[in-house]
């Protein structure tokens, strides 16, 4: 007995139109998944580590981001201002639209400042200072988290 074959011999070759277009959703998917406050850090600012760093507990309505370098100059919405005076001059700017843009008060605005590990203190409290004159009033120092104690707290006394 023999068997025919039906139908016309040929190669069968595979529609891989769906799952390329399945790759496209997971694509499409993961870009709205994906926690985007990656976005707000610079890689050219070193955090300090701190044992009383942590994340905060909800995300901030409305943040603001300055970055402060290790050569006292500041990073704020992408571009490197070289100047306390320029940093000024922008987060006015930026008062400004959120006054004019939106139906929410400076106050309500958390300054995020993600000083370097080199950074001058003193330029710290100069950036909150500026950002206060401004009518800023909720700010958020950031740091890395480390399980190593970096408080002085009590020293134990070697023996003589």
């Amino acid at each position: 007995m023999r068997i025919r074959p039906r139908g016309p011999q040929g190669i069968v070759e595979g529609d891989l139109t769906p799952m390329i277009d399945m790759a496209f959703q997971l694509i499409a998917f993961f870009m709205f998944v994906i926690n985007f406050s990656e976005v707000e850090q610079d890689q050219r600012v070193t955090l300090p580590a701190s044992e009383l760093a942590r994340p905060p507990e909800a995300p901030y309505e409305q943040p603001l981001t300055i970055h402060l370098t290790d050569d006292d100059h500041f990073i704020y919405g992408g571009k490197e201002l070289t100047s306390i005076g320029a940093l000024r001059s922008d987060l006015l700017q930026e008062t400004q639209i959120i006054k004019r843009l939106t139906n929410k008060d400076i106050a309500d605005v958390t300054v995020i400042i993600r000083g370097d590990e080199d950074a001058k203190t003193g330029m710290v409290q100069r950036v909150i200072q500026i950002a206060q004159e401004l009518g800023f009033e909720a700010f958020a120092l950031r740091g890395k988290q480390s399980d190593i104690p970096t408080l002085g707290g009590e020293r134990q006394m070697q023996p003589e």
